[in-house]
């Protein structure tokens, strides 16, 4: 097989699980009466934002960038063996060595916020093809500027990168919220002075010059109306999920608590490297997966395949994710 022809083998198949709704054009999606929308730029994995309607809430999802790579082992299955998690990868026709990690902060229109959940890799992606949130902003029809609230789901570089550009804050206008324990946790002295001392460093850089206009979260806060935060430890010492409610309808962002789409959910007690308490964070992927599965409730999750969005479904002793295809299309 030639590497040209498995690049795009593999280019097709990402582009494949964004759903059916992702080859629809916005206007041929609004000829069909849907709530999605879609656009292509010049990223050769994905297309760059999707848009539909939970209730009466926009939710645009902005894909800041893709990371393929060697894996999902040792990072998924860390306690696991490379056999072991590449037959699970070949049982769902997977590479068993290869695999490819997603990053996407979400826009929520909530009455009169604005609301992004966090900020992606930022300039520091920009050299291996990442950081591209703003620039796939402007192309879904939103400014920085435009943003009212920033809300962090926890404080890995990934999901604060965004926050600054040569110094000054990217979102000028806009307020901030993040989880108190969260907080707490990475401008301690523990952070600061352990193994975890350079995130320290970035949240130092990137979140503590925001402190003035930051609203510390708890779990069942409000942060907007529509918009609770859910605890959700393991991953950080103090991430949050978020659960968005509007006309009826519920939507959950699930941050990194299932950051891949088989390992995560079909093997929810497998270790993952980057979790800091791999006991709580198991216990936050299977108490979250029985719940959304119990009550068939849509997720997004911030490192699945574009755009991250889904249902869980019981399976045995553990779960599935199913990916959206057309449900929103059909009226649920």
């Amino acid at each position: 097989m030639s590497d040209a022809f498995e690049l795009n083998r593999r280019n097709a198949l990402l582009l494949a699980a964004g759903g059916v709704a992702g080859t629809l054009t916005p206007r041929a999606a609004a000829a069909q009466g849907s709530t999605m929308e879609t656009t292509s730029d010049t990223h050769p994995l994905a297309p760059g934002w999707r848009r539909f309607k939970i209730g009466d809430a926009e939710v645009t999802v902005i894909l800041d960038g893709i990371r393929p790579g060697e894996g999902p082992f040792p990072t998924f299955g860390e306690d696991q063996s490379q056999e072991v998690v590449g037959a699970l990868m070949e049982d769902n026709l997977l590479p068993p060595a290869r695999f490819a990690n997603f990053f996407q902060p979400v826009l929520l229109r909530l009455g009169d916020e604005l609301v992004l959940v966090d900020t992606g890799m930022g300039a520091a992606g920009r050299a291996n093809g990442m950081g591209l949130l703003t620039q796939r902003m402007g192309q879904a029809g939103v400014t920085p500027g435009d943003v009212t609230l920033v809300v962090l789901t926890h404080l890995h570089g990934d999901h604060i990168g965004g926050l600054m550009e040569a110094g000054a804050p990217v979102f000028a206008n806009a307020r901030y919220a993040v989880g108190r324990t969260e907080m707490e946790f990475w401008t301690s002295d523990e952070a600061k002075n352990g193994p975890r001392a350079d995130n320290a460093k970035a949240v130092e850089a990137s979140v503590v010059p925001l402190a003035d206009k930051t609203t510390l979260l708890g779990d069942g806060d409000a942060v907007v109306p529509g918009m609770t935060a859910r605890a959700a430890f393991g991953h950080t010492p103090g991430m949050l999920a978020f659960e968005v409610s509007s006309a009826g309808e519920r939507l959950f962002l699930m941050a990194d608590t299932f950051s891949h789409f088989v390992v995560s959910f079909q093997r929810p007690d497998w270790q993952v490297r980057f979790d800091q308490d791999k006991t709580a964070a198991a216990q936050t992927r299977r108490q979250f997966a029985a719940m959304l599965a119990e009550a068939k409730v849509p997720l997004l999750g911030y490192h699945l395949p574009f755009p991250g969005f889904g249902y869980v479904r019981q399976d045995g002793d553990a779960f599935r994710f199913v990916p959206e295809t057309y449900q929103m299309l059909a009226g649920g």
